[in-house]
């Protein structure tokens, strides 16, 4: 419902119904803002890790010889350039969370609601099987949506690994998106997106699935505070995705 011209002229406050609409709105978008904001700064804290494999993916690609280990290629990393060089590709990075992570855990949200509903109309409650469902859904659209990031992060971790001469030296996000595009055509934005969804499919089966069953299952059969359910949850969960999505994850940095 819509607040009258008169009230907006005379300076009163909205009604009861826009504040309850703006109320309802605001619930839906929390998980999305949620979701978007927490990867944001996850992956400031964690891209050069992510930095590091995908050096070791990308330098092991046809090659027989013993693999470098983490540490020596971040050590190369740094000496061929600067620290902040460990930071390569972290505005694609942000993209990247801002529309996957945002996606995912804004879809999974609405998708498990929307089974809970269904539930409660039946007079049941919903299973593993039906957050499983929910968790491969919202990553599978999620990463759909967000692959042109996906992109634009591995050619800017990778660009480094070439030979100077041969090196794009992409400017940001938005640089590498254009000049893809321009040079290897819109569909080159969606090059990989197989695995990558695949690879979110199976992250989200493991993280959200998991975290959210365990939740439930913890907090059902044993004693234990909301917070340590919590942090319980949180480790099955990255330890599940993580199991589930590797292999994927590989085959989407060689692609």
């Amino acid at each position: 419902m819509e607040t009258s011209p008169s009230n907006l002229e005379d300076g009163s406050s909205p009604t009861p119904a826009a504040k309850s609409a703006l109320a309802t709105v605001g619930r839906q978008l929390l998980p999305f803002v949620i979701g978007g904001g927490s990867g944001i700064v996850a992956t400031t804290c964690v891209h050069p890790i992510d930095m590091v494999k995908v050096r070791l993916q990308l330098l092991g690609e046809g090659s027989s010889s013993k693999a470098a280990s983490p540490l020596a290629v971040g050590r190369q990393i740094v000496a061929e350039g600067r620290f902040l060089d460990l930071y390569s590709g972290i505005s694609a990075a942000w993209l990247r969370q801002a529309s996957y992570a945002t996606l995912r855990l804004g879809f999974f949200d609405r998708f498990q609601a929307v089974l809970v509903e269904r539930a409660k109309a039946k007079d049941t409650t919903i299973g593993f099987g039906e957050r499983a469902l929910a968790g491969l859904g919202a990553g599978g659209l999620a990463a759909a949506i967000a692959n042109p990031s996906e992109v634009a992060l591995i050619r800017m971790q990778a660009d480094g690994i070439k030979p100077k001469a041969e090196r794009a030296n992409y400017r940001s996000v938005i640089d590498a998106l254009v000049r893809i595009g321009k040079t290897e055509g819109i569909t080159a934005l969606w090059s990989g997106s197989y695995p990558t969804i695949i690879r979110a499919m199976a992250t989200n089966f493991g993280q959200l699935a998991f975290f959210s069953e365990s939740k439930n299952q913890l907090t059902q059969r044993t004693s234990l505070s909301e917070r340590n359910v919590t942090i319980a949850s949180s480790c099955v969960a990255g330890f599940f995705a993580a199991f589930f999505s590797l292999p994927f994850d590989f085959l989407k940095t060689r692609l």
